[in-house]
């Protein structure tokens, strides 16, 4: 699993003209599934992210989590953070699992994270979203389970 981790004051998903979800000060989240992912992969990518301490104390460090701010989370499924560039000039979507492994995974991503207490909102798998977002800091990060070793 790949996910893009952006720190946000607010961001919302809207399909076809609607808002399906909509968060104040927590995580964007945007995440990718690949074949050879399960749920070792989204127990600890979700662990991961909850535990990551990325919000600034009254020192001005990045010493607190989701928990600790009351944070909340926008989960957006993203099968493109898996296109390859690499070769010619459109990308190739082929390390990107296909809907029916990628869905289920990214639904247990959610169940997870909301079972940490944790107010999680989510897009539409596979719809034409629009993300909104007002990034703070920026801070952004990328985590891919693949270069972990032995996942718990």
């Amino acid at each position: 699993m790949k996910a893009v981790i952006q720190r946000v004051k607010y961001s919302s998903v809207t399909v076809d003209g609607k808002k399906i979800g909509e968060i104040q000060n927590g995580l964007l989240v945007l995440l990718g599934v690949t074949h050879t992912d399960s749920e070792k992969e989204v127990n600890w990518l979700a662990t991961k992210i909850k535990d990551l301490r990325i919000f600034e104390d009254e020192d001005g460090k990045m010493n607190l989590g989701l928990k600790d701010i009351k944070g909340e989370l926008l989960v957006i499924s993203q099968f493109t953070l898996y296109g390859n560039c690499i070769k010619g000039r459109r990308p190739g979507f082929t390390d990107a699992a296909r809907p029916d492994l990628a869905e289920p995974l990214y639904e247990k991503f959610l169940e997870k994270c909301r079972s940490f207490g944790i107010k999680t909102e989510c897009g539409e798998f596979g719809a034409d979203m629009k993300v909104e977002l007002l990034n703070d800091g920026p801070v952004t990060l990328v985590i891919d389970t693949k270069d972990v070793a032995n996942l718990k």
